[in-house]
């Protein structure tokens, strides 16, 4: 049961229960309207630290759309953080208000600190560099329903592999499932973290590659997953002027591509997609955002305990 826990990275959750809440997304988009009052008279507190725009806009939107209501700040100055309140302390007041709180956070491990100041469900909705575990579940999703599942894909990760938390989380959520491969394509020094390497790849044996041409291996993949190379994760703007358009998917480049090969992206895009890619059958990535509604609408009614029947 997941009533009540905390959703911080992609593992906290079961592949059994991944399943559950892709079943629960699936009927949700199937017949909406079946669940317009599922959470009425429930509030949802969100706390983003960081800019965003489609995760926010898409819990709010889960939420609104399941009859519940939304609270929070999109802009920590805005808070009682620019007085210099604690995590720990932010999150027990909200408790005293909302029924469940989404957090976003410039620090890795922030959102873990507030799960563990209070009872009321948190869920991380990225923290640094490092995990955005509902991120994951839209990309999941969004594969689960073009591919009726995980086993045996070869996926592509191109990009920022390095700062990239949505490649991260991809990585550890697919590391459970059987036959699956990666191609890591990115230049040297935005290759993926060691403890990603060690501790998911290499501790469950899993094969991988590592390219710094996408064309080499377009024909391999099953997935094609592009990530922005991302300005606020650089201390230096000379290496993220030399780096940011090191990869641009075009038609050119999907010529050898399989025609049921789906290209995904977190978004928001900057250059690394060509606009007219966005025709090609092959582009998922805007289906991908609407799904993270779903997905979002989904998990809420599951840590919320709601069943409609």
């Amino acid at each position: 049961m997941l009533k009540g826990r905390s959703i911080l990275e992609p593992m906290d959750m079961t592949t059994a229960e991944l399943e559950e809440i892709f079943d629960l997304a699936d009927a949700i988009i199937d017949d909406p309207e079946k669940y317009v009052h599922a959470c009425d008279g429930k509030l949802l507190a969100t706390l983003f630290y960081e800019p965003s725009t489609r995760t926010r806009f898409s819990f709010e939107a889960a939420m609104l759309r399941l009859g519940g209501k939304v609270i929070g700040f999109s802009e920590p100055n805005s808070s009682s953080v620019a007085k210099g309140e604690s995590i720990a302390d932010t999150i027990r007041t909200i408790a005293c208000y909302a029924d469940i709180a989404v957090m976003r956070h410039p620090k890795e491990g922030a959102p873990r600190i507030a799960a563990n100041a209070t009872d009321m469900p948190v869920i991380n909705a990225g923290d640094g560099g490092h995990q955005h575990p509902t991120q994951t579940l839209t990309d999941l999703l969004t594969i689960r329903r073009r591919k009726g599942g995980f086993n045996n894909l070869t996926v592509g990760l191109c990009g920022d592999l390095k700062f990239g938390r949505t490649v991260h989380s991809l990585i550890k959520a697919l590391s459970r499932y059987e036959g699956i491969k990666f191609v890591m394509i990115s230049p040297e020094e935005l290759r993926i973290p060691e403890y990603v390497r060690k501790g998911v790849l290499d501790a469950n044996s899993i094969p991988y590659r590592e390219v710094k041409k996408m064309q080499d291996v377009m024909s391999e993949l099953d997935v094609l997953y592009m990530t922005r190379v991302q300005r606020e994760r650089f201390f230096n703007e000379d290496d993220y002027i030399r780096l940011k358009d090191r990869y641009i998917l075009d038609l050119d480049k999907l010529v050898s591509a399989k025609e049921d090969m789906m290209i995904l992206h977190p978004l928001p895009r900057v250059n690394e997609i060509a606009v007219e890619v966005d025709s090609d059958s092959r582009a998922l990535y805007f289906e991908q955002a609407k799904n993270g509604m779903f997905v979002r609408m989904s998990l809420i009614m599951k840590l919320l305990g709601i069943e409609v029947q």
